[in-house]
Formats: structure tokens, C-alpha cells, sequence
């Protein structure tokens, strides 16, 4: 099957929007139970964080995969630092196998805090991330790339089935869809906040920015979507943060459907509670708000 032809299939299967959520176990919840709840709901995939470094990130996203009949489950994002390339596409491969069609492998480059916390050294990025799929071949599954700066977004469409940004606004996926063309896969992470109270909406907002805003790479992409250096510094202007995390139902569906309009081909929100935290309670009015 071609690039192409699996790009087709997933794009009928995923449906307009899916989920990003932190990996099950850093959170305290039932995750196979919260996969249930998701599709039941009506969401087409469920991207789950963390960087896939721990020695069991496989079995955990088996775990979710097998709960439910539907649902696509992906690594957003497995760190290339984490594991050697032939065992990240066994462990690919084996998800394929088990559940033909249901897996996405999410790969990214990480930061450069994160590599060093892992012991080893961030250092040419794109070339590495290029050799990375030199020698992992074929893994058997569809792979995507964390992708934000131009280079990185053309790997993704030529290398391999497209890009998922994370932490970005509309505006850089109408750039990234003019980047990839129309075959590759576009799927960005959308921050949103339930609440319709704007005090509520903008201090959510910014306790989930915060933690992105000290991390070189995704600042040196607001940059280059034109944010300014006083928009990034400490936790975020109110200008960033508005553009970043939409906050009340009705700004929330339009921020998904911008996307959708932008060249999106499915857009994976992240619910956020009061403190900037992954709200598995949001679920339904989520899904009230954004319908599949």
C-alpha cells in the first residue's frame, strides 16, 4: 500500500477532529477506560504525549488500542532520543499487526532540555531525524513527523505520511499545508479551555503555555509566525495566549474549524481544566462543542 493510498484510507477513518492527552499514567487516570469514552463520543483518534521514553510506551498505547474497536491511537510524539531505531520500528510494527490500520507512529526530535535529561546530546536535528528514518526502513504503520519550521515540515511530506504540530495557530497550518502539498497528512494539537469565563480562559491558558514557552523550539516558531519577543517572554501576553488557547465552546469550534479551512485534515484538541491540566471531565462538552 503507498503512502497515498494509506493517507486516503486515514483521513476517511479519522474524521474531522481527535484527541491529545498526556500519557494515561502520568495523570492518574483509567486509560483504556478513557479510550472507551473517547470513541464513544465520537472522536476519531486519541494522540498520546510523554515522548514515548519509558521502557513500556508500547504496551500502554496496546493497552489503549485494545479497549476499543475504532479509535486510532498515535505516539504524539515518540522521541527519536528514546530508543534505537530498529526497536522503535518493531514496536511500530507489532501495534500494525495486533490492530491493522488503528496505529500512528509519531516520531519528533524533542528539545534540548529534554534529549540532555535522557543523557544524551541535541545536536543536529533534521539531519538526525533524517538518518533516524534511514535506519528504521519500513516500520509497517503510518509515520508522521512533529514538524514546525519549514525543513522539518518538507521531511515530513516526502519522507514520510505528513506532519503534526503541536502548540501552533491556524496561521502556521495554512503555512504548513502550502509546505507539504496536497497529499501528506496535516494533523496540529489545539489547546482549548471550556470555560467561556475570560479570566478563567487566559489563567488556564497561560499555566499550559508556560511550560512551552521555555523551550527554544516552539518559541523560535512563534517568532517566526509573527509573535514578538514581549509576547513569548515569561508566561505569554494575552495576544499569545488567545491565539494559542481558545477558551469558551463557541470560540472553540471556530478555532477547530479555522483549522479545518487552514488545510488541517483533522485537528486533535487537548481539553484543558482551570489549571492548564489535560481535563478528561471536559470530554463531553467537548464533544458537544466540536461534533466529529
Amino acid at each position: 500500500m503507498t503512502v497515498m493510498t494509506t493517507n486516503t484510507e486515514l483521513r476517511k477513518r479519522l474524521g474531522r477532529t481527535g484527541i491529545w492527552m498526556p500519557p494515561p499514567e502520568r495523570i492518574g487516570v483509567d486509560g483504556p477506560g478513557l479510550a472507551c469514552a473517547i470513541e464513544a463520543a465520537g472522536f476519531g483518534s486519541l494522540w498520546v504525549g510523554g515522548g514515548g521514553t519509558g521502557p513500556d510506551a508500547f504496551d500502554g498505547l496496546a493497552d489503549l488500542l485494545t479497549g476499543t474497536t475504532k479509535l486510532i491511537v498515535a505516539s504524539g510524539i515518540a522521541s527519536i532520543w528514546a530508543r534505537p531505531a530498529r526497536e522503535m520500528r518493531a514496536g511500530a510494527g507489532d501495534l500494525q499487526a495486533r490492530f491493522p490500520g488503528r496505529f500512528i507512529l509519531g516520531l519528533g526530535v524533542s528539545h534540548e532540555p529534554l534529549v540532555a535529561s535522557l543523557g544524551r546530546t541535541y545536536s543536529k536535528p533534521l539531519q538526525t531525524m533524517r538518518e533516524y528514518l534511514d535506519e528504521m526502513g519500513d516500520p509497517q504503520s503510518p509515520v508522521m513527523l512533529a514538524a514546525l519550521g519549514p525543513k522539518m515540515l518538507e521531511l515530513s511530506g516526502t519522507r514520510t505520511n505528513g506532519a503534526h504540530p503541536y502548540f501552533t495557530t491556524p496561521e502556521h497550518t495554512g503555512t504548513a499545508r502550502a509546505i507539504l502539498g496536497h497529499a501528506p497528512l496535516l494533523i496540529p494539537e489545539q489547546a482549548v479551555v471550556l470555560s467561556g469565563d475570560r479570566a478563567q480562559g487566559l489563567a488556564a491558558g497561560r499555566a499550559y503555555a508556560a511550560r512551552y514557552l521555555r523551550l527554544p523550539n516552539y518559541v523560535r516558531n512563534l517568532h517566526r509566525i509573527g509573535f514578538t519577543e514581549a509576547d513569548t517572554q515569561a508566561d505569554g501576553s494575552d495576544r499569545l495566549i488567545d491565539a494559542i488557547v481558545p477558551h469558551g465552546p463557541a470560540a472553540v469550534a471556530a478555532r477547530v474549524k479555522e483549522h479545518l479551512e487552514a488545510g488541517a485534515d483533522h485537528v486533535v484538541v487537548q481539553p484543558l481544566d482551570a489549571s492548564g491540566e489535560f481535563s478528561p471531565a471536559c470530554l463531553h462538552l467537548l464533544a458537544e462543542a466540536v461534533p466529529a
